[in-house]
């Protein structure tokens, strides 16, 4: 047992807990895409990391978008090295509950898999997604180029009017380069495919607000 930090704050460098050298173990198969968890990706696909609250829900979002090639959930922006969910949600290791999309850009640009991010969450609620509480569960965008940053950066500028107007407040995604990524437990992955848990926890969906990005490829990619 691990105990749960009382406040919903990051720990430092000497108070997260240590970890392991050994990487999770996991199986390579998508329960859902025709594709690997670990690669090798094709030549020209690119990564983004989103964290939208429990991993479980946010994942089953990319699916069925086309151009998003394989899905993973697992940890980002944290200090543990290779951490376990138990370590996880004692909040002493500083991850996030993330979602890995490889994707083709010549299929679905990063501006239409921001789109889904900024509209089915609330990224205005800090340490927390719901009744989820914790600091695994805050909104964070992890980017793997400078472009991604950029452009992460500008979609949340150009959907914060949007998100005031709707009186949500000050939107508190993480938004930074990606370091670490550790792949979850083999039972988290694809936890909501329909040959696993179909009807299982997610407190995803659309929060009625539209983000200003990625509008027209969203729209013709749907006919």
């Amino acid at each position: 047992m691990f105990l749960r930090r009382m406040k919903a704050e990051l720990p430092t460098p000497d108070q997260a807990l240590p970890g392991r050298l050994i990487a999770m173990p996991i199986s390579d198969r998508h329960e859902v895409l025709p594709a690997s968890l670990k690669g090798p990706f094709p030549e020209g696909s690119q990564v983004a990391v989103f964290g939208m609250g429990c991993f479980w829900g946010a994942e089953r979002l990319f699916w069925p978008l086309p151009g998003v090639i394989t899905t993973s959930a697992g940890y980002a922006g944290g200090i543990t090295p290779n951490p376990t969910y138990e370590e996880v949600c004692s909040g002493m290791t500083g991850h996030a509950e993330v979602v890995q999309v490889v994707y083709d850009p010549s299929r679905i640009s990063y501006e239409d898999l921001l789109k889904v991010f900024w509209e089915n969450h609330d990224p205005t609620q800090g340490m927390r997604q719901g009744n989820d509480v914790g600091t695994q569960y805050r909104s964070a965008i992890y980017t793997t180029t400078d472009e991604q940053l950029a452009t992460a950066q500008a979609s949340r500028d150009a959907f914060a009017p949007i998100v005031q107007r709707a009186g949500k407040g000050e939107i508190t995604t993480e938004i930074t380069r990606l370091g670490d990524y550790y792949f979850a437990e083999d039972y988290h992955q694809q936890y909501l495919a329909p040959t696993k848990n179909p009807g299982g926890y997610c407190n995803h969906g659309p929060n009625g607000m539209t983000c200003p990005v990625g509008v027209a490829r969203t729209s013709d990619a749907a006919h």
